[in-house]
Formats: structure tokens, sequence, C-alpha cells
């Protein structure tokens, strides 16, 4: 499997495996597909020096992505801190690309100047929890019923890894 920086004609595949994880609901707080357009502006905001995008491929296929984002807005107080975002392919869940992609993210990060990860999970999401945890992932917070999902009000957990 090769990890690699995003590029923009990577965008569409990036926005696909996002929108097959709408329908599980249990990914993400996104209740309706979205749109290459609408992410446009989010994969610009990702720097390869310091918020990096990578894409997961495997015999020239992408299979997933992950994104270190800016955490709590980017206020400047945060800067040694990044949000995780990890999606899988539908058809290459449960194949490793996760640990891969976040096993990359941990090991990579200290040389973006990061100190500390984070990652918000839905409490009923059993595959992401143990995948965050399986490396060393704390839970840190947890809201209630924060979320609306299809009627059903939904906890999310929030989950931190200090890297020092």
């Amino acid at each position: 499997m090769e990890i690699r920086d995003a590029t923009e004609a990577d965008l569409p595949r990036i926005v696909e495996i996002y929108n097959s994880a709408v329908p599980l609901r249990n990914v993400t707080a996104d209740t309706e597909p979205i749109t290459v357009e609408s992410r446009k502006a989010w994969f610009r905001a990702h720097d390869p020096g310091r918020r990096p995008l990578w894409v997961a491929e495997e015999n020239g296929e992408l299979v997933g992505w992950l994104s270190l984002g800016e955490f709590y807005d980017g206020r400047p107080a945060y800067h040694a801190t990044a949000e995780v975002g990890v999606y899988v392919a539908e058809g290459h869940r449960r194949e490793g690309v996760g640990r891969v992609l976040l096993g990359e993210a941990i090991r990579r990060a200290p040389g973006l100047g990061l100190k500390t990860l984070t990652a918000g999970a839905f409490s009923h999401n059993g595959p992401s929890l143990r995948l965050f945890e399986g490396f060393g992932f704390e839970r840190w917070a947890f809201f209630p019923r924060v979320a609306e999902v299809d009627g059903a009000e939904r906890d999310l957990v929030v989950l931190g890894l200090r890297l020092e």
C-alpha cells in the first residue's frame, strides 16, 4: 500500500469514499451526500507540510484517506494539535487500510510540529473506537446525545493521543 499526499485530482474519489459512509449512520454527522464542489475549500486548507491530507493506494486504486485538520478552528494556541479523520472505501474496510493510515499519521505527526492528535467518533461506532484505542488513543470526553441522526440521538466520544 502506498501513502501519498492527495492531489486535487483525487478529490472526486475522496468525496466518493466519504459519501459511502453517510448511509452507515455511524461514521459521519452528515446525513446527506456531499459534493466535490463543497469540499474544494476544505481540500485546499490542507497543507502537506503542516496539515496533510493523505490517500492510500493499493494496486492503483485509492482505497482510503486520512486528514489532519486544524483543531478548534485553527486558533493559534492549538498549533500543535490536529484532528484526525480516517475514511476507507467500501469493499476495503476491515482490511487494515485505516490502521496503515493512522500508524503513518502517528509516526509523521512530530515532524509536522504536532504533539497531540484528537478524533471524534459516535459511541455506537465500535470499529472506529477500536481503531483509535488500538493505537493508544484514550477517551478524553463524552458528549451525550449531541447529534441527531434519523430521529435517534447519538453520543460523541472525543479521543486523544499525546505524542511525547
